[in-house]
């Protein structure tokens, strides 16, 4: 299980709002993308609508 302070989600998150990748980018590994969405939507990144 994977918390707000894993690297990984770190490293997800820092990508994703860097432009790197996007959030249907993040791997579907164990509870990841939730950890990495609370993140995002907390920067108010919308995981919806990505385009």
């Amino acid at each position: 299980m994977f918390n707000e302070n894993s690297i990984i989600v770190k490293t997800w998150f820092t990508a994703v709002m860097s432009g790197v990748y996007k959030y249907r980018d993040v791997p579907n590994l164990s509870n990841l993308r939730e950890e990495v969405a609370k993140k995002l939507i907390e920067m108010g990144y919308d995981i919806e609508n990505e385009d």
